[in-house]
């Protein structure tokens, strides 16, 4: 029997989508993974993921295992699938924060247990939960409203696009060139249900948009590009005039941890429009919601 795994938001469909943020809003949930674990793998140290994760398995009566990189040697002490197949000997779910997006790939494929991608160079489905469901509650649903990107098209808005896409939201993306959605990003969105609109211009983006996002310059492992991506994404930092081209009511998100005075000024991230925190506590309600249903109905 195949497993669900979630890989990146589009292994969900639209309803399994707004299904998992419906269980998100569950603050009382069965214990689920009563007498049960959940094995989180980071290649990659993180303090949201893991924290949220942990709480979220707590929540649903389980045991969360966190397990560094070195631990398991992933294709040094052991192989990706042999790890796997022991972690999946001891645990419900197995998750992984990992450099490479195909490792949880061929962690996947084992397919004993179900595997979670709590983030890989390509995706950040758990990131996309999360600004989805702080979204909805932020504005009273998705459909309609207009979500604007505004740098880096990296690994968590690629994953936020999707979700947009898959909850009838209008996609809008500002990168300089050569740092914008790929190709193939373009139609795995089309296929996802949105147009999605690509310009170098950020107020292009940031024009009457519902939402405004962006996320740092300068990624975990990308140090030694630094200095060039600072001089690059300088016209992109999102400020109180970019801000004042939304919509009335616009918000304004981040996966954090933030730059200030590099992706966003101070006035944005700590002002009125900002909701930078809740979109934090909500990567915990996300992941209950998520692990219900791969626990429960997805199962």
């Amino acid at each position: 029997m195949s497993r669900r795994h979630l890989l990146d938001v589009d292994d969900l469909s639209p309803a399994e989508l707004a299904r998992v943020l419906d269980l998100a809003e569950v603050t009382a949930p069965a214990k689920l993974l009563d007498g049960q674990g959940v094995a989180m793998v980071f290649e990659k140290p993180s303090a949201r993921t893991r924290h949220s994760m942990e709480m979220a398995v707590v929540q649903l009566g389980g045991h969360p295992a966190y397990i560094t990189g070195v631990e398991v040697g992933l294709d040094d002490r052991e192989s990706v699938e042999d790890v796997t197949r022991t972690l999946a000997g001891y645990y419900a779910i197995v998750g992984a924060r990992v450099f490479d997006h195909g490792t949880v790939e061929r962690m996947a494929r084992v397919d004993w247990v179900p595997v979670v991608n709590l983030l890989s160079d390509r995706a950040h489905p758990m990131q996309a939960l999360a600004d989805l469901f702080t979204i909805r509650q932020q504005l009273g649903g998705l459909g309609g409203r207009t979500i604007a990107w505004i740098g880096d098209a990296n690994n968590v808005c690629r994953s936020l696009c999707l979700g947009a896409a898959l909850s009838g939201m209008k996609v809008r993306v500002a990168s300089p060139t050569g740092f914008g959605l790929s190709d193939a990003d373009l139609v795995r969105i089309r296929r996802a249900g949105a147009e999605p609109y690509q310009t170098t211009e950020p107020g292009e983006a940031a024009d009457g948009a519902d939402v405004v996002c962006t996320d740092v310059w300068v990624s975990m492992g990308q140090e030694a590009e630094t200095a060039r991506r600072r001089h690059v994404f300088a016209p992109y930092q999102v400020t109180a005039e970019l801000m004042d081209r939304a919509a009335p009511g616009a918000v304004f998100l981040h996966c954090l941890p933030a730059r200030r005075g590099e992706e966003v000024t101070a006035e944005v991230l700590e002002g009125p429009r900002s909701r930078v925190w809740e979109q934090a506590r909500n990567r915990m309600h996300a992941a209950r919601g998520l692990l219900t249903f791969l626990v429960g109905e997805g199962s």
